[in-house]
């Protein structure tokens, strides 16, 4: 029996500098708990925007029905 390798779907989120650090926990936190996600990476850049990646995993389908 071969492993297969796990997959991900990929979101890039960029956000404005006048986002407030509580929006984009809630934001988060929305998005892990109601779809998911979970944070790949955070990046805040010198304008003081932020470039957020999160990911979850691809789950196929798999047929029941024989036919």
């Amino acid at each position: 029996m071969s492993k297969r390798q796990v997959e991900y779907q990929v979101q890039r989120v960029r956000l404005d500098r006048t986002v407030s650090r509580n929006a984009v926990r809630k934001l988060l936190t929305d998005h892990a708990e109601y779809g998911g996600w979970e944070l790949t990476r955070l990046r805040r850049y010198w304008d003081g925007s932020r470039e957020i990646w999160i990911r979850r995993k691809i789950i196929p389908a798999v047929p029941t029905l024989e036919l």
